[in-house]
């Protein structure tokens, strides 16, 4: 962390590391509002019923929903001019380290979260890699790629490397507009293996071989920028495949009966983060909400509404099947041993380093005629 970061963050988290040890031991925090946002779509229904109603419920405390698509331009605002307005907040783990590093996130002391089913100790608890200093895990997803099987009568597509041919599988791809998991998913359908692509990534000619292989197809592309766009492009016919967050398309297979088949080869494996806007004004509540949320039994809730994976050892015990359809929902995790088989795990690391640039040479890319 900058040592900008570290003197914007250590008072609050000396206030918050006090307040905390207060609420680990309280039964009920006083009641209150907290405004909590989350990535919209299926996982804000899920959210709402595995962590926002069981924790109103709980606590008497009011949590405002709001959505957002990711990054840290709305966080930054807010910090920036003073008026915080949101709480907490899902990000992605490199964002997490970003917004540390930047001081727009509090430290979250680890002492205060909640132990393991079994009793160990929360950090033992946790996989490893999935607590940071402003965040805690929540949940692993994957960035798949997905595909309607009526717009392929005959042959279907069976790994990373279908998805760029557009030979075999003509038709338009739907991808998500930035360079994560693309330049991934470029290097493996490449040929490249899961344990070499950030090392060939970290190269100048790696990265020209990434872009490169999204020349490929980039003419047949309908970028989406929301998790919930990929589902829908697939049932209107927008695209015939489309890369997506693993949890929307099986919701919209359990909910929405849509025939959509998940092709797990080269997924792209990651975690989500809970982690707290710095100058929160309700900063107790929101220690104590992720707490609630990211305990075993609130991980493995969530599971019961959207296939995303929990992030601690002692939860996936407790998993069990879909509240509404009753379908087994461990066959359906990403890091169900099946789906595992050529994975790609983010490096976070890389990406916290490569960001900036690699939006720069993404968008040069794009507005290329």
């Amino acid at each position: 962390m900058s040592d900008a970061g570290r003197g914007y963050a250590a008072p609050r988290a000396l206030a918050a590391l006090a307040l905390a040890a207060g609420i680990a031991c309280a039964a009920d925090p006083p009641d209150g509002s907290l405004t909590a946002v989350s990535w919209g779509g299926s996982f804000a229904r899920a959210v709402n019923k595995a962590y926002y109603e069981p924790f109103e419920a709980r606590t008497g405390v009011v949590i405002g929903r709001e959505d957002y698509n990711g990054g840290l331009a709305q966080i930054r605002t807010q910090v920036d001019i003073g008026n915080v307005h949101w709480d907490v907040l899902s990000l992605e783990m490199s964002d997490a380290i970003r917004g540390c590093d930047e001081g727009l996130l509090e430290r979250i002391p680890k002492d205060i979260l909640a132990p393991g089913a079994d009793g160990a100790p929360a950090e033992e608890d946790f996989s490893p890699g999935t607590l940071s200093e402003c965040g805690v895990g929540h949940t692993f997803y994957s960035t798949i790629y997905a595909y309607h099987p009526d717009r392929f009568p005959d042959e279907k597509p069976s790994t990373i490397a279908d998805f760029f041919d557009l030979e075999r599988f003509p038709g338009r791809r739907g991808m998500r507009r930035t360079p994560l998991v693309n330049l991934e998913f470029a290097l493996l359908a490449d040929a490249v293996p899961p344990a070499e692509v950030y090392a060939v990534l970290d190269t100048p000619e790696g990265l020209r071989r990434a872009f490169r292989k999204l020349d490929t197809i980039r003419d047949h592309v309908v970028w989406w920028e929301a998790g919930a766009q990929p589902p829908q492009m697939l049932a209107d016919a927008e695209v015939v495949m489309s890369t997506a967050y693993n949890g929307r398309i099986f919701n919209a297979q359990v909910l929405e009966n849509q025939p959509f088949v998940i092709v797990w080869d080269g997924q792209v494996l990651a975690w989500g983060q809970m982690a707290i806007v710095a100058g929160s004004p309700n900063l107790d509540i929101a220690l104590e909400y992720i707490r609630f949320i990211t305990s075993p039994e609130s991980l493995a809730r969530l599971t019961g509404y959207i296939a995303y994976g929990p992030v601690r050892r002692s939860a996936l015990p407790l998993v069990s099947t879909h509240v509404e359809t009753g379908a087994d929902m461990r066959p359906h995790l990403p890091t169900s041993p099946g789906n595992l088989r050529n994975a790609l795990r983010s490096d976070f690391a890389w990406w916290t380093e490569h960001l900036d640039e690699m939006n720069e040479r993404f968008s040069a890319w794009l507005a290329r005629s």
